[in-house]
């Protein structure tokens, strides 16, 4: 691992804005009672259609900007501010004036922060802080508008004095930017999730399930962390990382503009929260100082390999007649993923799921079939604007994958030469009959442009009795019940490409402190599964050597999760001022004791700490202790014969004779007999080769260090 560079580290202005020079910052300073810049920098043109919430956010209508019926109608107000029905002018670009309210935090446990109409008011139940060596009254200052289109935040504690704003007097020099979750495929200002993530009135200490933001911003607050946030980073929004990362950038540039450069600039976020975290930092060096990523992911469209097979396996299963796959625990064979045999499935109603339902059914429709889309408020839009968009993940960053002529953005989905269920072959699970039965009949996805959305509930207004919880209609199956093998899904190399290079994949290139956490849901059959914080690892060993800069803690379930993410961010905090201290230090020589692989009981007490407690996981060791409490599940493309790290979009191809040659069967298919005959014919091109690298990624993209 290179040395700590804390000059390089503290740096807000990435390589990519200093090529692009002064000009990129268009719009800025602006102030209270402005409106931010619309951007882009190097994002790309704007998305149109693009559906303003700033009413949702509870900041009033967006200003008008055309009167030629772009983008959502603006009102005329009467005097009591109440809408009427004449139309005044359109909005597509969603900017509001620039605002700041008060909030105080009260003694109440159950009631959080309240709104606060004049500052130098003095509830009966404000609570107090310790700031400075000082006790001054818990109220903060937020700040809210538009940058890049999307609405932003920025919070801290408000100043001693109420005669004039000098954020100095309280604030620790730190800011923690918090990234968001979700699945979104844009075209909006934020979806209900990240419009709610803006509203501190309802933030809680005592929160326990997934909404633990509540003891992180508000610990934060008292420590006297500025915080910010936006909408354009909440994957609920859309999962454009180029889009997040320029947002990112410009929200803390006007930051910096405002009260000054931070120390540091900390990250922290659960979920797509995480990925951004990874992604950013690595895209954007100095931009994020640190980072904390919470039931995280590498990045979003790496993802994208393996949950498609979902459906396609669940449906084999659920129509198979081998009564093998009616007990759901052996599922996990070939999906990789977690199983319950117990687990009441809340699509049947009994018992028996997996996390491919529970956690990812509907991600097909979502992301895949142009035709579906969950974004909610679209008839606030003239409906000729809404004709002609194709909602998937790719046509929503178009402009990275491009358009291919037929108007389609091309994607990433491939499954050809993947062989389903090898690992279980190899281990005796299944016989070699079922291992080409489920191949024969797996088959893929149809191309975007080619998908229907004809079945309940994906398509609300067909007849319940077309129940089709798989997407069915958009599989290509095979034609005779599988004597003719079902065709594979080819993706687009250039659109792999594409990903790579416009840092849509996290590659591993970051050298920060990272603390990377997990709560353990394996047994409530989370997507958010253990696993991918390895992946994340092993890509950081991949590019960097090694990955001394990454730390994971695991907790036996969300109970109280929120207290050991405010830990995680102290733990950060005490490893950056180690860093900033002695900027000779590399990172592995600026941890705080703290700062090593951990896991957790329920209520927070170490279970194990130290180098070897995930021995067994990444490497030939014994089982350390941690993986060995907590033991964690695959993908369907590692159980396939695939990597962990699991980035690899399109594997290059061997032939069926080859594969025998190599013992990939375990001596199980021989050459000449009639099990290698039909793995010829399920497998015309081949099978995947996973020694060899990714066929969808750039040649010398990153150059892996010794």
């Amino acid at each position: 691992m290179r040395a700590f560079n804390w000059a390089k580290s503290v740096r807000f202005v990435s390589i990519t804005v200093l090529i692009l020079g002064l000009a990129a910052f268009t719009g800025f300073p602006f102030g209270i009672g402005e409106s931010g810049p619309i951007g882009p920098i190097f994002s790309g043109p704007h998305q149109y259609p693009f559906l303003c919430r700033t009413e949702q956010a509870g900041l009033g209508q967006p200003l008008v900007d055309n009167h030629s019926g772009q983008g959502v109608p603006v009102y005329q107000e009467d005097s009591s501010g109440q809408k009427t029905k004449t139309i005044v002018g359109y909005s597509k670009d969603c900017s509001i004036l620039t605002r700041v309210d008060y909030y105080y935090y009260s003694t109440d446990p159950n009631a959080g922060f309240k709104p606060l109409k004049d500052r130098a008011e003095r509830p009966a139940d404000l609570a107090t802080v310790q700031i400075k060596g000082a006790t001054v009254p818990f109220i903060i200052r937020v700040e809210k508008g538009t940058i890049n289109r999307f609405i932003y935040a920025i919070a801290l504690l408000a100043p001693f004095s109420a005669s004039s704003y000098s954020p100095n007097s309280v604030w620790n020099k730190k800011l923690l930017y918090i990234f968001g979750g979700g699945g979104g495929l844009g075209h909006s200002q934020g979806a209900p999730f990240a419009l709610g993530f803006l509203d501190f009135t309802k933030l809680r200490m005592g929160s326990d399930s997934h909404e633990w933001e509540g003891p992180i911003v508000i610990s934060s607050l008292k420590k006297g962390y500025a915080i910010a946030m936006s909408t354009g980073n909440v994957t609920m929004t859309s999962y454009n990382l180029t889009l997040a990362g320029e947002t990112a950038m410009m929200v803390k540039r006007h930051f910096v503009k405002e009260f000054g450069q931070p120390e540091y600039t900390i990250g922290e976020g659960d979920s797509g929260g995480s990925l951004q975290q990874y992604v950013i930092a690595q895209n954007h060096p100095g931009l994020l100082n640190g980072l904390v990523p919470d039931q995280s992911y590498s990045d979003m469209v790496t993802q994208a390999i393996y949950v498609p097979d979902c459906e396609l396996l669940e449906y084999y299963f659920d129509h198979s007649k081998d009564p093998k796959w009616a007990t759901w625990s052996n599922r996990s064979w070939i999906e990789g993923l977690s199983a319950s045999n117990t687990v009441k499935n809340g699509w049947t109603g009994k018992p028996g799921d997996d996390t491919c339902v529970n956690g990812w059914r509907g991600a097909g429709p979502e992301f895949i079939n142009p035709l579906f889309t969950t974004v909610d408020g679209l008839d606030q839009l003239p409906p000729a604007e809404l004709k002609g968009i194709h909602w998937t993940y790719w046509d929503d960053l178009r402009n990275i994958y491009g358009v291919k002529k037929d108007g389609f953005a091309p994607n990433t989905v491939d499954n050809v030469g993947v062989q389903y269920g090898l690992q279980a072959l190899k281990d005796g699970k299944i016989t070699v009959a079922e291992f080409l039965d489920i191949n024969a009949k797996v088959g893929g996805w149809k191309q975007p442009e080619d998908m229907v959305l004809k079945n309940y509930p994906w398509n609300p207004t067909a007849p319940k009795s077309s129940f089709d919880p798989w997407d069915h209609e958009n599989m290509m199956l095979s034609p005779d019940g599988g004597v003719t093998p079902a065709l594979r899904t080819e993706g687009s190399i250039k659109a792999m490409n594409a990903a790579y290079l416009s840092g849509q994949v996290f590659t591993g290139r970051i050298s920060i402190p990272v603390l990377d956490i997990h709560p353990y849901l394996e047994a409530e059959l989370s997507m958010h599964s253990t696993e991918q914080s390895f992946a994340s690892r092993q890509r950081i060993i991949d590019a960097e050597g090694n990955a001394d800069n990454q730390i994971i803690w695991e907790q036996d379930g969300a109970q109280n999760y929120g207290q050991i993410v405010v830990k995680a961010i102290d733990t950060i905090n005490k490893w950056l001022e180690e860093a900033r201290s002695h900027p000779g230090e590399t990172v592995a020589e600026s941890k705080p004791a703290a700062a090593v692989d951990s896991c957790f009981a329920a209520d927070g007490t170490v279970i194990a700490s130290g180098p070897g407690v995930w021995d067994g996981i990444l490497n030939d060791k014994a089982t350390g202790t941690c993986a060995k409490r907590f033991p964690i599940y695959s993908t369907s493309r590692i159980v396939a014969g695939g990597p962990i790290e699991g980035s690899v979009f399109k594997c290059q191809l061997k032939s069926v004779d080859q594969a025998i040659a190599d013992e990939d069967y375990n001596g199980k298919i021989e050459v000449g007999s009639a099990e290698e005959a039909r793995l010829k014919e399920i497998f015309p091109t081949g099978v995947c080769d996973y020694r060899k690298p990714d066929a969808g990624r750039p040649a010398g993209l990153w150059v892996v260090k010794p």
